[in-house]
């Protein structure tokens, strides 16, 4: 019998893995239904940002970075980190909420700085800055690739002993008198196990709702444009990643010389079914996204849209995810990420970790409190005291 067992060999699933074995816990058993990083993980745009209003998110998005940062050392193998810089732009009114949160982000570790907009010309010489009131800098920021990464979580939890086991659909959780006592697969195999970590994304309500746990999981469609620049466009893998909140977008380049296009308006959201959506951009998004570029990048007018595909994001009633111990013992949850999950994940493995062993976090920056499942059913949601009034889910 495992001491632990986690369902789902996603990017969540592999890092609590890989940080259980960290410390010392390497009788744990992942079950994929498919295979490692399958997902949803693989649609990740991999931003890394420590721009967050709440501290304990700027703290994991920090360790997050450091971990990146130094992949070999941990890995043995790459995790495809570019570090590109981060720029983040705001419109007339969020200005002081910009300085609030630089303040924040500091106070936790993370390097940032303000800018004016002729640093941001250098940086993005193709960019219109007009309608910017003010701007800050991440230089240790960037892009990352979700899918290797998750690679690099699972064989380096594999090598201390972890066992994973793909084309392994969990079917139910079991639990008796408040205690879990196992998994039951969909081909009605049973692995007994007092203690399960739930990091299944997307897939989490069915698993939630059967358990009687009140988590309002909606699953959202992103969309994502690449687009190829035009040829007297230089040096596109030397552009920073942009996070535009007055057009509502994040922009970043991408290896062999494309650059992607993402949304960051989530007032207005579609719900999907993550296994039965379209993986292409539609009409709608298209032009909008063209006539954000257009107004933009106009130096990037006469590029053309290499490819689009879409994702989901597992989103929580506060776009903030849920780390948390349940009122069913044994049982954590590492779901709800809506969008923050790659740049975060050395730090919820870590989080994870931390509270199947000990029941609280070990990192005082990151109290398990501020992810608590509970909440919601308080009517305490996690936001940002100084959210942005065009972007507030950016947090």
């Amino acid at each position: 019998m495992p001491e632990v067992i986690v369902i789902g060999g996603g990017l969540e699933g592999a890092a609590t893995a890989w940080a259980l074995a960290r410390r010392g816990v390497t009788d744990v058993l992942v079950l994929e239904r498919a295979t490692v990083g399958a997902g949803m993980t693989g649609k990740s745009s991999g931003i890394v940002r420590c721009h967050y209003g709440v501290s304990s998110l700027a703290a994991m998005s920090q360790y997050g970075l450091e971990i990146l940062e130094s992949a070999e050392q941990h890995f043995c193998q790459p995790v495809g980190f570019h570090r590109t810089g981060y720029v983040v732009g705001v419109g007339d009114g969020d200005v002081d909420a910009l300085d609030a949160n630089l303040a924040t982000q500091r106070a936790v570790g993370v390097q940032t700085e303000r800018i004016d907009e002729s640093d941001v010309a250098k940086l993005w010489p193709t960019a219109y800055l007009g309608d910017f009131a003010g701007f800050a800098y991440e230089p240790r920021g960037g892009y990352g690739d979700a899918y290797m990464t998750a690679q690099a979580f699972a064989a380096t939890a594999r090598a201390a002993g972890v066992k994973i086991r793909q084309g392994a659909a969990v079917a139910e959780i079991v639990v008796e008198t408040g205690q879990v006592r196992g998994v039951r697969l969909r081909d009605g195999e049973f692995i007994a196990g007092g203690n399960v970590v739930l990091a299944t994304g997307v897939w989490s309500p069915s698993f939630l709702n059967a358990l009687g746990l009140d988590l309002p999981i909606t699953v959202v469609r992103e969309q994502i444009v690449m687009l190829k620049p035009p040829v007297d466009v230089a040096d596109v893998d030397r552009l920073p990643v942009l996070s535009d909140l007055v057009s509502l977008q994040y922009v970043r380049p991408d290896i062999g010389g494309e650059i992607l296009f993402g949304n960051s308006d989530l007032d207005t959201i579609e719900t999907a079914d993550p296994d039965a959506y379209s993986n292409r951009a539609d009409s709608d998004f298209l032009a909008g996204t063209v006539e954000k570029l257009s107004h933009r990048f106009p130096g990037l007018a006469d590029g053309a849209v290499a490819s689009t595909y879409a994702g989901c994001y597992d989103v929580t009633p506060d776009f903030n995810p849920v780390m948390s111990r349940t009122p069913i013992a044994g049982l954590v949850l590492a779901v709800g990420f809506s969008g923050h999950g790659f740049k975060i994940a050395p730090a919820v493995g870590r989080l994870v970790a931390d509270l199947v062993i000990d029941g609280v976090s070990s990192d005082p920056r990151i109290p398990e409190s501020d992810f608590r499942l509970s909440r919601f059913a308080e009517g305490q949601p996690l936001t940002s005291p100084h959210p942005y009034s065009a972007a507030g889910q950016l947090r």
